[in-house]
């Protein structure tokens, strides 16, 4: 079971990835990085990506029908991932269910001329399983 390094490492041989972090959305604070960051900054980069994480994962309006809030065992917010898109890029943010308190995500970077979103969602969510933390 691969550990923090070996998964983000794993997400930067996706295609087109430019950088991948595991965020701690309470926090806004990024566990491990390896890549580029955008804006250049990783700290700020996983601070803005927090934000967003925490917005969606708080909300009732995304949990699965039937579902409000959590899930019902308490493995963590009802969001598998978010995808955002912008001229040149993706960011896919995929959170990780943990034994604790389900507060992380990983956030990948790509580049939208080579990136393969279903991929790197496939990945992302193989990769967010097999994560041992801790």
């Amino acid at each position: 079971m691969p550990g923090i390094d070996e998964c983000l490492l794993e997400a930067m041989r996706l295609p087109g990835a430019r950088g991948a972090s595991l965020v701690d959305w309470t926090s806004g604070l990024a566990l491990g990085s390896v890549g580029e960051s955008p804006g250049g900054d990783h700290e700020a980069a996983a601070a803005e990506a927090a934000e967003l994480a925490r917005l969606a994962a708080e909300q009732h309006a995304f949990a699965p029908e039937g579902e409000p809030g959590e899930d019902p065992d308490g493995a963590g917010p009802p969001v598998e991932d978010l995808i955002l898109s912008n001229r040149d890029s993706y960011h896919v943010l995929r959170f990780v269910r943990t034994s604790f308190d389900s507060s992380v995500f990983l956030h990948l970077w790509l580049t939208r001329a080579d990136g393969n979103l279903a991929l790197a969602r496939i990945r992302l969510g193989e990769m967010a399983g097999r994560l041992v933390l801790g």
